[in-house]
């Protein structure tokens, strides 16, 4: 993947899939699983800066980034023309300089950088508009030769923060914000430790940043690691910490944590609250509501399997089952309390995209005859989005499902000349428009806006008004794995390393690679 100098892991607990027909499996039909009218959406390329790529925060991320908001402004990042100054620590992967974003339908802004720094990144948006992200500043880390250092920021008013650094350290990076421009993050410090979440041989602590000022949250038990990736507008955030010493090879595996790994709720003046887990070494959230509700995916004795979990006070952490497999993962919670993620078959080979009431699951299912799914999230109307693909879903199509209806490929609804093939969707607002990964016919990635042509969005040019019954668009085929880029959409378990690899921090990397 093309990635911005931004750490994240993947949240999908997944095995490698067989391709096989689950509708014929089912018994069900193509024309009785998807008949159902649906609005055609109108397709916004948010273009670049003069490069060859933008990006959104994926929805693959461990930790679930709204990269869209209610007024339907959605953030990400551009390639620019120029050459990144850093070759030997490329923000992206195509070496071009980037600037972080803020789009609409009508277009996009860049937001700029911190003076002196050369590329930016946005992680999060909230409905009145604050925004945060990571920029370069020009200077480069004594502590690693070469390093460019690169800051938590936030935007506000067209201008932006640089959010610093904690003591002793000099890279920090923001993950989410709340709507009173309470941050929260990672960064450095002058510790040394060669089990570092970033891999950059220095503690990674968890940070909350408020007017100005920028707090340790400290660690879980013995352990010396930490990150923060949710606040809600309760101002509770959640994250996770290594607990002790001890290696977790499942940890390791699965979300690049070689120790192991418990997940926090930290509150202002109650200090950082252990989730728990399921008995094993491995229990990482992935999302939280303004309820206080979080979910994610914990181990459980043995490390063999993964389940599904949602956590709250009064209930604390809950086992979500599988579809009768060994894993499942729940990524992403709406405030009705409503999760959704993915759950293996009995087989352990299907897996298909789930929804969660309270602790009833509800099978998606996949499009067409698709080998599996995963659901990246849902909006407080009860709308999910996610990928659906064959064999290990290596080549996707987003989807997109309603209460009543079946999955359905986004591909199908789109009307757009822009060639662009939309392989993930990863955020979806209440108004039900979606910010999504397209591809080009050249394999470069374009950060894109779906919003729906209904009776909430009249008189937008370019929009078909007409249905789509989706018995004919289920008939849509996506073009050939081979004519679409390697996606490292659903890799065996979970596939992420915040570590630097090859000089690039990676937001998605198989475990198959080196």
């Amino acid at each position: 993947m093309k990635r911005y100098q931004a750490v994240a892991i993947n949240a999908i607990a997944l095995l490698a899939l067989a391709a096989a027909s689950h509708l014929a499996a089912r018994g069900q039909s193509p024309a009785t699983e998807n008949k159902r009218l649906h609005h055609h959406y109108k397709l916004v390329d948010m273009g670049t800066f003069g490069g060859l790529q933008s990006y959104v925060p994926e929805g693959a991320d461990i930790a679930n980034a709204r990269f869209l908001n209610s007024r339907g402004l959605l953030v990400g990042s551009a390639d620019t023309s120029s050459s990144d100054p850093f070759p030997d620590f490329c923000f992206v992967e195509d070496c071009l300089v980037a600037h972080a974003f803020m789009g609409k339908k009508s277009g996009k802004k860049d937001l700029g950088v911190l003076p002196g720094g050369a590329s930016s990144n946005t992680n999060w948006i909230t409905d009145n508009g604050l925004i945060v992200g990571d920029s370069q500043n020009g200077e480069t880390d004594p502590l690693i030769p070469g390093l460019p250092e690169t800051h938590a920021a936030l935007w506000q008013h067209g201008r932006i923060t640089d959010l610093g650094t904690l003591d002793g350290g000099y890279e920090s990076m923001s993950m989410s914000v709340n709507s009173r421009a309470q941050a929260v993050g990672f960064g450095t410090n002058g510790v040394a430790d060669p089990n570092s979440i970033i891999g950059l041989g220095y503690q990674t602590r968890a940070f909350f940043w408020q007017s100005g000022a920028m707090q340790d949250l400290g660690t879980l038990g013995s352990g010396t690691d930490a990150m923060a990736a949710l606040i809600n507008e309760r101002g509770q955030v959640v994250g996770w910490s290594y607990t002790n010493s001890a290696p977790s090879d499942i940890c390791a595996e699965t979300y690049g944590l070689p120790l192991t790994t418990g997940s926090f709720l930290w509150e202002n003046g109650k200090g950082m609250l252990d989730l728990g887990g399921l008995g094993g070494t491995c229990t990482v959230a992935a999302d939280l509501n303004d309820r206080g509700q979080v979910v994610g995916q914990s181990f459980l004795t043995g490390d063999a399997t993964g389940h599904a979990f949602r956590w709250d006070r009064k209930h604390g952490l809950i086992d979500l089952g599988t579809l009768g497999g060994d894993f499942s993962s729940a990524h992403a919670i709406n405030n009705a309390g409503q999760a959704v993620g993915g759950a293996y078959m009995a087989d352990n080979v299907q897996n298909d995209a789930v929804l969660w009431k309270g602790t009833t699951m509800l099978d998606l299912g996949t499009v067409d005859a698709d080998a599996c799914s995963y659901a990246f999230a849902i909006n407080d109307l009860a709308q999910v989005v996610g990928v659906s693909g064959d064999a290990n879903c290596g080549s996707t199509r987003a989807f997109l499902w309603e209460r009543g209806g079946s999955m359905v490929d986004v591909n199908a609804l789109v009307s757009s000349d822009s060639g662009i093939y939309v392989t993930i969707a990863s955020t979806i607002n209440d108004q039900g428009e979606i910010g999504a990964k397209g591809v080009l016919p050249n394999g470069d990635e374009h950060a894109v806006l779906l919003i729906p042509c209904d009776e909430h969005h009249p008189g937008v040019k370019g929009c078909d008004y007409s249905l789509v019954d989706t018995t004919a668009a289920a008939l849509i085929q996506r073009p050939a794995a081979t004519a679409l880029p390697d996606v490292d959409t659903v890799p065996k378990h979970h596939s992420g390393s915040p570590r630097l690899r090859q000089g690039v921090f990676h937001q998605h990397t198989r475990t198959s690679r080196p």
